[in-house]
């Protein structure tokens, strides 16, 4: 479903992205692990076509984002790491906003929203203007508008930032059951307890290249006659050699054929 290839971003002197190579399969999670500035958010960006890449090719669901960028817009949710809702409108007038960008008519769009704000449980304050919702009420909000049209990929950044426990497990409920539908997902986050529970795969990146690439149990390969949460993993890791970030890398994304299905 989604397949980077030699994909590169600089601002100026400033190389962002570094020949990133990344497969994520349908019914796969994956989730982007790495530090403030390493290149997760604007490799999420280049993904569902926020900005271009400098150099090598971004496609979704076999659509080149640069090239085909409507096609492959269609087939992505994407929430941002910070939710952004217009203050002047109530949750439900967001919700049919969006039903309406992506062109559906009016039976679609009342049963799609009905839908989402039951799965995220927003009754209670979905008439209401948005300027009175709490974070956690907007990440929900966005996490609806963002499945409104049942897309095939979801593009999640940081999703679990300023979360209540309640929120968090939602969320951690709700991507594991589209995965298990055939969703793919992509996750970025420093909530690596979540990752280790949820993902099939992780990846670090570190100065804008990806460092590994694999499953949690490949990464504990690296520490034999050690049991070390991935939280410790992926401090050894980045803190172990900061200036050659692929010196750890035991698996190429490139091995993984685009349409690999899970294998656990």
């Amino acid at each position: 479903m989604i397949e980077l290839q030699q994909v590169c971003r600089s601002y100026g002197d400033k190389v962002a992205v570094a020949n990133l190579n990344l497969r994520v399969a349908a019914g796969e999670l994956y989730s982007m692990l790495g530090h403030n500035g390493a290149g997760k958010t604007t490799a999420i960006k280049l993904l569902v076509g926020l900005i271009r890449p400098t150099s090598g090719t971004i496609h979704v669901g076999g659509y080149d984002v640069v090239t085909q960028t409507r096609e492959a817009a269609a087939l992505i949710g994407y929430v941002p790491d910070q939710p952004f809702l217009y203050d002047k409108l109530s949750g439900r007038e967001i919700l049919q906003f969006v039903s309406r960008m992506y062109g559906m008519d009016g039976r679609q769009s009342a049963r799609a929203i009905d839908r989402e704000i039951e799965r995220f449980e927003l009754a209670e304050f979905a008439d209401q203007l948005t300027e009175t919702y709490s974070h956690g009420m907007k990440q929900r909000t966005v996490f609806a508008s963002a499945l409104l049209h049942a897309p095939r990929v979801l593009v999640v950044d940081e999703p679990m930032v300023g979360l209540d426990p309640h929120s968090i497990r939602l969320v951690k409920d709700l991507l594991k059951r589209e995965v298990a539908g055939g969703m793919c997902v992509l996750m970025s986050t420093h909530t690596l307890t979540a990752a280790e529970e949820i993902s099939h795969r992780v990846g670090i990146m570190n100065q804008g290249r990806l460092m590994f690439d694999g499953t949690v149990a490949e990464l504990r390969g690296q520490f034999p006659g050690e049991s070390r949460s991935l939280e410790s993993m992926y401090l050894a890791l980045t803190e172990a050699d900061s200036n050659a970030p692929q010196a750890f890398s035991r698996r190429s994304s490139a091995s993984i054929p685009a349409e690999e299905g899970l294998t656990r």
